[in-house]
């Protein structure tokens, strides 16, 4: 286990227990942890809702922006990971198999500097 699978492993129980602690396991359904996924995504999406596309990351040097963007990509983070372990999924070995795919999917000699395309 390399260690950034360690620190989602890790991050992962942190979060278990967190839910444990406060008897919050019971509302922890896969529905309700997707539903509140989403809420967050849309917070998120929120920061970035009116900036312009060309002005995105030097908007968020602002200390306060990036602040409130990490606290946002965090509240992402922390349910989706919620929902991998109540549905029993180890996210980095699915992470790393669905890269793999996508290597093989998207040749670096076919698709270089071109956008994918949904057919």
């Amino acid at each position: 286990m390399s260690t950034a699978d360690e620190t989602l492993a890790s991050l992962t129980r942190q979060i278990r227990e967190f839910s444990r602690e406060r008897d919050w396991e019971q509302f922890h359904d896969p529905k309700s942890l997707i539903l509140a996924l989403v809420g967050e995504v849309g917070e998120l999406a929120e920061l970035f809702q009116w900036v312009p596309a060309d002005e995105a990351v030097s908007q968020f040097e602002d200390v306060a922006r990036r602040r409130r963007a990490g606290e946002e990509i965090s509240d992402v983070l922390i349910y989706l990971l919620r929902l991998a372990d109540v549905l029993g999924i180890d996210v980095a070995a699915a992470a790393a198999a669905k890269l793999e795919g996508s290597r093989a999917r998207f040749d670096v000699a076919n698709v270089r500097g071109v956008a994918p395309r949904k057919d």
